[in-house]
């Protein structure tokens, strides 16, 4: 996990950080939840895409397809729900949500 603190020349200077929370349910109940941490410099674009990898990674599922809905309301909210539609194996759970927690 990253944290706030001092840089390493010193400066006590903020690190940038982007935290995305995923969640997977099945019947109304969280199944499984992760927090990804990232504080690179890339751009949002790339924190969310390498964050949805890191959380296939761990969750052990294949990478789900951005429909254009899914874009729509993480664009409004900061936050998309992945059901089957998104996914090309099946899933034995409802959905999978992400959320934007946290960016500077």
């Amino acid at each position: 996990m990253y944290l706030y603190g001092r840089n390493t020349d010193g400066t006590g200077e903020r690190f940038s950080m982007f935290r995305l929370w995923a969640r997977i349910f099945k019947d109304n109940r969280m199944l499984k939840d992760t927090v990804i941490c990232n504080d690179t410099d890339d751009t949002r674009t790339h924190k969310v895409f390498h964050a949805i990898e890191e959380v296939c990674y761990q969750f052990d599922l294949g990478k789900p397809i951005w429909l254009d809905a899914t874009v729509a309301d993480f664009k409004r909210h900061s936050k998309a729900r992945f059901t089957s539609d998104n996914f090309i194996e099946e899933i034995d759970f409802d959905y999978l949500e992400i959320q934007v927690i946290e960016e500077d």
